[in-house]
């Protein structure tokens, strides 16, 4: 839960790095919730079937939209890549799954171009220490 919360906490954080279990808990969290939220729509008659959305989850997704794009562009600097590499997600069918495949990579270990690791052991990144 702590994961989540921070990428809400960062969620116009462009830089640095994002360690797997942070972008992989907080994709599941988002999942969790929008299948819930799917369900409360249909239940409570706010879902559209035309349109093919409902109101809260609709207003959920946009909600996550930036801290999961802020997310996903700390965990490719995780690996080493820049955060432009997430407009692959844009390709029909291919991009989303070599997107996934990315995310699931290992991060590089000790520091790179875009930060410390954060796996390093020491202060947690953000935390005020100044490092």
């Amino acid at each position: 839960m702590d994961g989540f919360v921070r990428v809400f906490k960062q969620y116009a954080t462009f830089e640095g790095r994002a360690r797997r279990a942070e972008f992989w808990w907080f994709l599941l969290a988002c999942l969790l919730l929008s299948v819930g939220l799917v369900w409360l729509d249909h239940e409570l008659g706010l879902w559209s079937r035309e349109v093919g959305l409902g109101l809260f989850s609709t207003l959920f997704a946009l909600y996550t939209l930036s801290p999961t794009i802020s997310v996903a562009v700390r965990r490719l600097h995780d690996i080493g890549l820049s955060g432009w590499w997430v407009w692959i997600n844009l390709i029909p069918m291919v991009g989303p799954l070599v997107l996934l495949a990315m995310m699931a990579r290992k991060g590089q270990a000790g520091g790179n171009a875009y930060g410390p690791d954060p796996m390093a052991p020491g202060p947690l990144v953000g935390s005020g220490s100044g490092t």
